[in-house]
């Protein structure tokens, strides 16, 4: 999609640097070199000038020679700030908890960054015995109901300005078409990233982004299958949005595209 190696305006390290921030996850007891190496694709030397940096600034800290890396002050802080910024989370976040226990699905957020969908939010049933996909676990655009979502709800030129293929296209025009239609999307099982997850999503537009995040219901086919998803999850994560959209002044997100 987008070519930013391309733009003169990217500041390439600077997104280097904050690809590092983004390679931890919820789960991670701190990092090593190699696994940040591992995560963004960077070569080890690149990384270590990088973490210096950030370890300087207070965006990393680190215990010592062979200590991994933790996110440091100055990231949790941002991450704080940010919080409070987007209360949308908050106030719906009993609401997700219900959701997810009725439905006995992975209830989550999902924004988007880069060319993936990332789950910023999840709440698990209270009956789960195993760990889902957990804050930082990134998704294709592409072949993912939250992409989907994502892609349906732009105006013309914010897709244009991802050079979409053919592909990315009737994805986007499939996905807009059951928005008009149920008001929520299922990705299509052909092109789908993963055959062991269903899943259904619904956009809400965030003005403190800017656009659209992606609320969604997910699960393994067995508990989600297909004719859940149609009848039942995806009827009420629609209510749910619709009810929030409603709590915060919000015009319904598919208005906003030209």
């Amino acid at each position: 999609m987008t070519d930013q190696g391309a733009d003169r305006k990217f500041a390439n390290t600077l997104a280097r640097g904050l690809g590092v921030l983004r390679a931890f996850r919820a789960s991670d007891n701190g990092l090593t070199h190699a696994q940040i190496s591992e995560r963004t694709g960077l070569p080890k030397p690149t990384i270590s000038r990088l973490t210096y940096t950030l370890c300087e600034l207070g965006y990393l800290s680190h215990g010592g020679r062979n200590e991994r890396f933790h996110l440091g002050p100055a990231a949790i802080v941002l991450g704080s700030v940010a919080s409070v910024a987007v209360s949308f989370v908050d106030m719906v976040s009993d609401d997700m908890q219900r959701l997810a226990d009725n439905t006995g699905t992975l209830a989550l957020i999902a924004v988007r960054d880069g060319e993936r969908m990332m789950l910023v939010r999840t709440w698990r049933p209270a009956t789960a015995s195993t760990i889902w996909l957990e804050p930082g676990h990134r998704v294709p655009l592409g072949g993912s109901s939250s992409g989907m979502a994502f892609l349906a709800s732009l105006d013309a030129e914010r897709f244009e300005a991802l050079n979409p293929d053919d592909e990315i296209r009737n994805f986007r025009q499939d996905g807009y078409s059951q928005l008009l239609e149920l008001g929520f999307v299922v990705a299509p099982e052909a092109g789908r990233y993963a055959t062991s997850v269903n899943a259904v999503s619904v956009p809400f537009y965030v003005g403190e982004f800017g656009e659209v995040v992606a609320f969604t219901c997910g699960a393994t086919p067995r508990d989600l299958p297909r004719n859940r998803m149609i009848t039942e999850v995806g009827p009420a994560l629609h209510a749910l949005v619709k009810e929030l959209e409603s709590r915060t002044g919000r015009v319904p997100t598919l208005s906003r595209r030209g």
